[in-house]
């Protein structure tokens, strides 16, 4: 592609992957986060949770000023904490949708765009129908919650889908059942959406065309990583989000560049997303004796060179 990839999408990264030590939100992300925020390949971050009002209002100055799009990751709350958006029990369920209420105001104090979460377990085969039931419910509730907080940029709700059964087990899951998801519920809400990664799409046995031509639709944001699927021995197997070419590794630059290419027919760059372009986000995790730098640094070669062979 002899077109700069800024005109088609916003690059971004999910902060609390690439460095694990702020996962948890008790402190030292503003630095690593400035780190991102001076870097001008990135228009984009993604943040978890950050204790405490004045870290808030100062990570929201620092990407204000650095002029980037925010998004709030949810999913290591949801699922560091064992948190359920599909859980039958009431009471658990409960406690995982005010969760994400409290992650929703974080997410505006934040200048977010779009908080993203996860399903919750997968009860089994049994019990599937019944949890898809109480998912939907639950994120409907989100949706609401999001609209009555403000009158203006409103936060959009995406759930990502995960491995149904070999690592997160998540209930979504199958892509074309996130979908269906979206289908009840956007017409009821419309600050829903969905949101894919490359890196799950082997773990979830689909093909790139599979994946995103079920989720485009309801499109407003996308992952890219790597996964290791092909051997259950192997340190990084399952949802790890090595780096791209890690030995053994699922995601290298020739499927970076067939997933770019998917997304690019299925309409994912030409569509309306709650940030103010689409967003390709890295999401990779610095393995034991790697640096987080060098590890967006493989990440931002391997992009650029799948980019310059579409």
């Amino acid at each position: 592609m002899q077109e700069s990839i800024a005109g088609y999408c916003l690059v971004g990264i999910v902060h609390p992957m690439v460095y694990p030590e702020v996962v948890k939100g008790d402190g030292g992300a503003l630095e690593s986060l400035s780190r991102i925020a001076a870097d001008p390949f990135f228009s984009a971050v993604e943040v978890t949770r950050m204790k405490g009002a004045k870290v808030r209002a100062e990570a929201a100055r620092m990407l204000a000023t650095a002029g980037m799009d925010v998004i709030f990751a949810g999913q290591p709350v949801l699922l560091g904490e064992g948190l359920s958006l599909c859980e039958l029990d009431e009471g658990k369920r409960g406690k995982a949708v005010e969760a994400c209420k409290e992650m929703i105001e974080e997410a505006y104090e934040l200048g977010a765009s779009i908080l993203v979460v996860v399903s919750g377990p997968d009860p089994g085969e049994s019990a599937r129908r019944r949890a898809t039931e109480v998912l939907t419910d639950s994120l409907k509730q989100l949706c609401a919650y999001s609209q009555e907080k403000t009158e203006e940029r409103m936060l959009a709700i995406s759930l990502e889908n995960f491995d149904r059964d070999v690592d997160k087990r998540c209930l979504i899951g199958p892509t074309k059942e996130g979908a269906a998801i979206a289908d009840a519920i956007r017409g009821e809400y419309s600050n829903f959406g969905l949101t894919i990664d490359v890196s799950h799409q082997p773990l979830l046995r689909e093909s790139v065309d599979e994946m995103v031509l079920a989720a485009v639709d309801h499109l407003v944001h996308v992952h890219v990583g790597n996964c290791v699927v092909s051997d259950s021995s192997h340190p990084a197997y399952g949802d790890q989000h090595p780096r791209f070419g890690l030995p053994g590794g699922a995601i290298g630059v020739e499927e970076l560049k067939r997933f770019l290419e998917a997304l690019i027919y299925g309409g994912y760059f030409k569509r309306n997303t709650p940030t103010t372009m689409p967003v390709v986000s890295f999401e990779v995790r610095p393995r034991e004796g790697e640096s987080p730098e060098l590890v967006i640094a493989n990440a931002k070669r391997a992009l650029t060179q799948a980019w310059a062979r579409l």
